[in-house]
């Protein structure tokens, strides 16, 4: 049987601060992906970079998010909490998602 995780509330709380704090930032990401999707060939790369550098910033708010709560807890639940929160960062944020774990 399906039973509801340990954290799922914090961390939907945490991702909505996210979402709310960081929209300017989201929206940034979002029109660089634009921009790059949408860029002549000899721009393409320039504007990739520019995409990768906006969501490396918010994955590392998110990660910063993360572990400032994970360290208040034991060893046990830190390393629960950050899995938690990992794999809700994948199904809610992806483009956040990729290296979060390497954070």
């Amino acid at each position: 049987m399906f039973r509801r995780s340990r954290f799922r509330n914090l961390i939907d709380r945490q991702l909505d601060l996210f979402e709310r704090d960081q929209a300017e930032l989201i929206g940034e990401v979002d029109e660089a992906e634009r921009a790059h999707r949408d860029a002549p060939r000899e721009e393409a790369e320039e504007r990739y970079g520019e995409y990768v550098d906006l969501v490396e910033t918010g994955t590392e708010i998110l990660a910063d998010l993360r572990d400032h709560f994970a360290a208040t807890l034991d060893e046990d639940a830190h390393a629960a909490y950050e899995a938690e929160f990992n794999r809700a960062v994948a199904k809610r944020l992806p483009r956040f998602a990729l290296e979060i774990d390497l954070r």
